[in-house]
């Protein structure tokens, strides 16, 4: 119902539910009403998540409720006509739950080697934005990690329990990619438990991670800001004879911290978390991808152009983002980045900039566009702010995303 309105209509909409006048909701938030009439008729632009989320606390409603999550994912040959349900009934089976309520099995348990290419191929085509490929594969995927972690002993076990922690942390990015967070927790929380049970320390960092993300998507941004600072103690006394694979895992996570920080507006904490990822990335001495990371000088600067925009700092996230290189990153990397510098554009009124920016990021990644609020929000306001019809190609990717009525 909610998913042709901007974020600031959707807030009008809600308020006017709560029985709240603009001047209450307005003093709920700390803001005037002033700035509250404008921000719901579209004359100041909602793309904050820390301001987004407080107008949601003060609604008492979630985060996604103003963003329009989750979206619906399109079938397609990837996807199947089995989509995120299925995973859902995967992640909800009550036999995950314990080993008692599962009846013994009668195959013999995949081969690890198998298993571990079947893994990849999910992580892999996250970092693809194949969303739909990977949605399809993973219920297949988490069934067999399951059974393996249970059949192997030994070593064994312990790449079994690493493999279904990874199992997870793919299932929990991609469910936090198409606006499913309560989905992405219960994956999350999955992982870590198997993570802990692999002794493998790379990989309990790495669903470190994927627990922040959850938080960062759920509008929990103090408390990712203390998990990034928990999970750092743990993993510091491993940073002396660190391998790539840990330093790029320990690196990664202050980066979703920045991320966080930046969601509460804590400049300080912001700045100290890029610089601890920025000597981990110093340290590793090169772009790379280990653990699935993307991590290295790159994906650094590439955060501090997007804790910039979340801070709003616009200008300095568009002079700054439009002249970084992110050729050397995979897809996902390279569109949300672009994302980010479209935002920043469109906030200094250089639309037709922002729209060339995310027609390429489009062409490069048609599923992460479409299922991310930024560039559903951003047509949005768009046609909303355009007198007469909008252009040919803002009315087409309008109806590409499914933002427009009747499209």
């Amino acid at each position: 119902m909610t998913q042709n309105l901007t974020i600031g209509e959707r807030v009008a909409w809600y308020r006017r539910r709560r029985g709240l006048s603009q001047e209450v909701l307005a003093g709920l938030v700390g803001r005037t009403t002033d700035w509250l009439s404008k921000a719901e008729n579209n004359r100041i632009e909602l793309d904050r998540l820390s301001v987004i989320t407080s107008l949601a606390d003060a609604l008492d409603i979630s985060l996604g409720d103003l963003l329009a999550e989750p979206t619906l994912m399109e079938w397609s040959a990837d996807s199947g006509r089995r989509t995120v349900p299925a995973l859902r009934e995967t992640l909800m089976d009550y036999k995950q739950l314990t080993p008692l309520l599962s009846l013994a099995a009668e195959d013999e348990p995949p081969a690890l080697q198998d298993l571990r290419g079947d893994v990849r191929d999910v992580l892999d085509a996250y970092q693809a934005s194949r969303y739909g490929f990977a949605t399809r594969r993973l219920p297949l995927v988490l069934a067999d990690a399951l059974a393996a972690s249970r059949a192997y002993s030994g070593h064994e076990a312990e790449e079994a329990h690493a493999l279904l922690a990874l199992a997870y942390h793919g299932a929990a990015m991609v469910l936090g990619k198409l606006g499913e967070p309560e989905l992405a927790w219960i994956a999350a929380d999955r992982g870590l438990a198997a993570a802990q049970s692999s002794g493998r320390s790379e990989v309990t960092g790495s669903l470190f991670r994927a627990v922040t993300h959850c938080l960062l998507a759920t509008g929990r941004f103090t408390a990712a800001v203390q998990l990034v600072n928990d999970a750092a103690a743990v993993m510091q006394p491993g940073l002396g004879d660190a391998n790539n694979e840990y330093l790029s895992v320990y690196g990664t996570l202050f980066l979703a911290g920045a991320m966080a920080a930046a969601r509460t507006d804590d400049r300080a904490t912001t700045q100290t978390f890029l610089r601890e990822a920025d000597e981990a990335a110093q340290r590793l001495g090169t772009d790379a991808n280990h653990m699935w990371t993307a991590f290295g000088p790159t994906n650094v600067a590439i955060h501090c152009v997007a804790t910039a925009g979340e801070l709003g700092d616009i200008q300095i996230a568009a002079d700054l983002g439009s002249r970084i290189d992110t050729t050397a990153l995979p897809v996902e990397r390279r569109v949300r980045h672009s994302l980010e510098v479209a935002r920043a554009l469109s906030s200094w009124n250089r639309t037709d900039e922002a729209l060339a920016v995310l027609l390429e990021a489009e062409q490069a990644a048609p599923e992460q566009v479409r299922h991310h609020y930024l560039s559903r929000e951003l047509v949005t306001v768009w046609i909303r702010g355009t007198r007469g019809r909008p252009s040919h190609p803002v009315a087409d990717l309008a109806r590409r995303l499914g933002v427009v009525a009747g499209s």
